[in-house]
């Protein structure tokens, strides 16, 4: 899977092997890394619970079944805004405490 976080108009991509198995601690520290260096921080935004959410939303869109991904979107979760794009694409967006728009994106592996 890919995930591509971005700040207004910086992003980065970090390709996640094994979804299943992630190591979600890592992956919000380069999340927040990248944040700082643009003098943001996650602070109220639980990066961390949204990311396993999203790997389970989109987990099996490879086999056409996106709808844990459109169930996930109409539950909504803590302070983002959800999405799912067509071809199993889910993003997740919100404000960081500064007023920037965090903008998350999970692309599945076909």
């Amino acid at each position: 899977m890919e995930l591509d976080v971005s700040l207004e108009s910086d992003s980065l991509s970090i390709n996640i092997d094994n979804p299943f198995h992630m190591d979600v601690d890592s992956l919000v520290q380069q999340i927040g890394a990248f944040l700082s260096e643009r003098g943001e921080e996650l602070s109220g935004l639980d990066v961390k619970g949204l990311l396993p959410r999203m790997v389970r939303g989109i987990a099996g869109c490879e086999k056409g079944c996106p709808a844990d991904a459109k169930s996930f979107v109409s539950r909504g979760f803590d302070n983002f805004e959800l999405a799912y794009v067509e071809g199993g694409i889910l993003t997740a967006s919100a404000k960081t405490a500064g007023g920037k728009v965090l903008s998350v994106k999970m692309f599945p592996e076909f």
